[in-house]
């Protein structure tokens, strides 16, 4: 049978129907970032410390230094997670004994927020840190909270809970709304004509490239698909695939193995930082915006590197970029939070242009047969990346530049691994398993058939450059 693309080329590239698919697609893909997203608000953490009673008995000096003090990036502020034993401090202020002056409070006992915290809300009025306490012993939960968001994400489940009046329940509410009407597009947006094909369905495909054909206003030929094609095809039982078809051979094997890493990898990367953005020094609203705001120019970015350079390199150097200037970070001094935060955007800029550009390298590595499959599962790979996250975020509360290096030594490794996968820019998609571009660095036993593959390959690959010319 004729390549799919020597069919349907009388359509064009980029005609009306390829443009209408496009937008709406693009649109389904909108909601998605509310809902991603919103857990940097809605699991954030403000500022908080030990209640102390307004019952307890104490002067308005031993109430006002009822929290210890600790250091923190070079200055001192109450503690968030210690106070000093309430039954001790009270006893001193009834005895009229005055903080610091008749008393060294270093060496006062400590005990644990007993009574519950006061936590600011100058930026936040009510989170689900606040309203469960999700903080100093049980701040574990707050990223778990997030992970098991992914892990909705994963299972394409989306369980609404109780309804309220109260500022976070109705902010989750307003951002998933509007997903619902993506389902309207179940009727706009057709299957994949190429797909249809391999499962033997050439009449749902015909009727979708005439469909095609009368929108972008293009009269199409009579006859498609010969008869002679349709019949000898028909007369072939048409192979069925499944997921272990992604490990049939030994090259799809490794792109497979190599893809779950390169997406888990980057969608650490991605969803870290993203989630990391509170942490940064400045107005987290702010902060958010410009995140938001780098992506643009990244996904610009990718979008000419797909046109003009091969993906491997393009990939490379995104990646290279994002790890790198994420590894710098532990060596800007404290007071310059500024050239912290523009390192941060640098990174979010090269990680986001990869996360773009490894959905077309993805789909262009899998043949037509699997690549659904191969997507999918690659997809799946990249929420496990997106569940891992949160406690990439976490481990600085341990030490602020883990995470950074963590994420920029990934990356760069990732970086590395792109280079060994096969090349795609400028060839053929891959209908078979069999005609899938080889993995580089690995040798392979060419039987005849293999050869005679290689061989109409290369014949096909020139027929295509000679006609662009």
């Amino acid at each position: 049978m004729r390549d799919y693309d020597e069919v349907t080329a009388f359509l064009g590239e980029w005609g009306p129907f390829q443009r209408l698919i496009f937008f709406l697609l693009s649109a389904s893909i909108i909601p998605n970032g509310f809902n991603g997203m919103s857990v940097v608000f809605l699991a954030a953490t403000p500022e908080h410390r030990c209640r102390v009673p307004d019952t307890a008995n104490l002067s308005s000096a031993w109430r006002n230094h009822s929290i210890p003090l600790r250091l923190q990036d070079g200055r001192e502020v109450p503690h968030s997670c210690r106070r000093y034993r309430l039954a001790a401090i009270a006893n001193f202020s009834a005895l009229g004994l005055e903080p610091g002056r008749d008393l060294d409070l270093e060496q006062l006992e400590q005990e644990s927020c007993l009574d519950g915290w006061e936590f600011s809300q100058d930026i936040y009025l009510s989170t689900i840190v606040t309203e469960w306490n999700l903080v100093c012993e049980d701040d574990w939960k707050a990223p778990l909270t997030v992970s098991l968001f992914f892990v909705g994400v994963l299972v394409g489940s989306f369980i609404s809970g109780q309804l309220s009046d109260r500022d976070w329940r109705m902010l989750l509410l307003a951002l998933t709304v509007p997903g619902v009407l993506c389902a309207a597009l179940w009727w706009f947006i057709p299957e994949s004509p190429r797909w249809l094909i391999s499962q033997g369905r050439f009449e749902e495909a015909e009727v979708i490239i005439r469909r095609a054909a009368k929108i972008n206003g293009i009269v199409a030929p009579s006859t498609i698909f010969d008869s002679s094609e349709l019949q000898d095809l028909s007369s072939k039982k048409q192979q069925s695939h499944s997921i272990l078809d992604l490990l049939q051979t030994r090259n799809i094997r490794m792109v497979t193995v190599m893809s779950i890493i390169l997406w888990m990898t980057i969608s650490v990367g991605y969803f870290g930082l993203s989630l990391d953005t509170p942490n940064l020094h400045g107005d987290v609203y702010v902060n958010c915006f410009l995140s938001a705001v780098v992506e643009v120019p990244a996904y610009v970015l990718a979008w000419l590197l797909l046109q003009h350079l091969p993906r491997r390199y393009s990939m490379a150097t995104a990646l290279f970029l994002g790890g790198s200037v994420l590894l710098f970070m532990q060596l800007v001094p404290p007071d310059l939070y500024y050239l912290a935060t523009v390192l941060v955007m640098v990174g979010k800029f090269g990680i986001t242009a990869a996360f773009s550009m490894v959905y077309v390298y993805t789909a262009e590595l899998y043949p037509t047969v699997v690549r659904n499959m191969g997507v999918g599962v690659s997809s799946t790979a990249s929420r496990l990346g997106s569940i891992l996250s949160p406690y990439f975020v976490y481990l600085g509360a341990y030490d602020r530049f883990l995470p950074y290096i963590l994420m920029g030594s990934l990356t760069i490794l990732t970086a590395i691994l792109t280079l060994f996968l096969p090349e795609s820019f400028g060839t053929p998609l891959p209908d078979t398993i069999d005609q899938m571009l080889r993995v580089k660095g690995i040798k392979y036993r060419q039987t005849p058939s293999h050869t005679r593959m290689l061989k109409d390959g290369e014949e096909s690959s020139k027929v295509l450059k000679s006609t662009a010319l």
